[in-house]
């Protein structure tokens, strides 16, 4: 799988894209993610990227021909996804993550400012997502986020995909309490049942907390 992100601070990917599941996902060609600095894009001398807004009111908006340019010189087929994240996209979760983690190739426009030019938005984005109900600096910590999510379903980047099956969200609820050694830490025991070796009554037990967990912490997601 193919990711081209386009961003104004390429640099801050280089620790993500060497460090962990991201790292191991790279190194085995399960997936390639390539950066394209919108400022090279500019136009002009001093690299600037953004404008005041027409109407007025706060904030700056990044100018729609530095973008344009970076996804023109992409070349990528009509077919392929171009994401957006933003407060107002829909809320990113773990359906949204399984339908693009059988993408071929998918590119990624982290916006900064007060926004990016709409024009951009209405034009060229095929999908606008949020990571959540609150404001950040840029699109680079969401493009990291979504590329974490996607890489660590390709096949071989997990030891046993199973895992990635049983946690959170994956079947819409909560995952279920964990426990390793040792059988006592400070007083605090692990529950009988999962030292038990009777599978079907352990699977009854996760299931139980798992809903359980969800009814409490999240019931939202009972209610969907």
């Amino acid at each position: 799988m193919i990711f081209d992100v386009l961003t104004l601070f390429p640099g801050m990917f280089t620790s993500f894209l060497k460090e962990s599941i991201v790292g191991n996902a790279v190194e085995s060609e399960a997936i390639e993610v390539y950066l394209t600095d919108i400022r090279d894009f500019s136009g002009n001398k001093h690299r600037k990227v953004d404008d005041y807004p027409f109407g007025g009111g706060a904030g700056m908006v990044m100018k729609p021909e530095p973008i344009y340019g970076a996804l023109q010189n992409l070349e990528a087929d009509r077919e392929t996804p171009v994401i957006y994240f933003t407060p107002q996209g829909r809320l990113l979760n773990q359906q949204i993550i399984n339908e693009y983690s059988t993408k071929e190739r998918i590119v990624i426009i982290c916006g900064h400012y007060k926004d990016i030019d709409q024009r951009i938005r209405d034009n060229c984005v095929t999908d606008e997502i949020s990571i959540g109900d609150y404001v950040i600096s840029g699109g680079e910590l969401p493009a990291m986020i979504f590329i974490d999510a996607i890489a660590r379903l390709q096949e071989g980047v997990l030891n046993d995909i199973d895992s990635a099956k049983g946690d959170s969200h994956w079947n819409g609820l909560l995952g279920t309490p964990q426990y390793t050694r040792p059988l006592e830490f400070n007083g605090w025991k692990v529950p009988d049942v999962l030292l038990s070796g009777h599978h079907k009554n352990i699977e009854k037990w996760r299931s139980e907390k798992s809903l359980e967990l969800t009814r409490k912490i999240r019931p939202d997601l009972l209610n969907e």
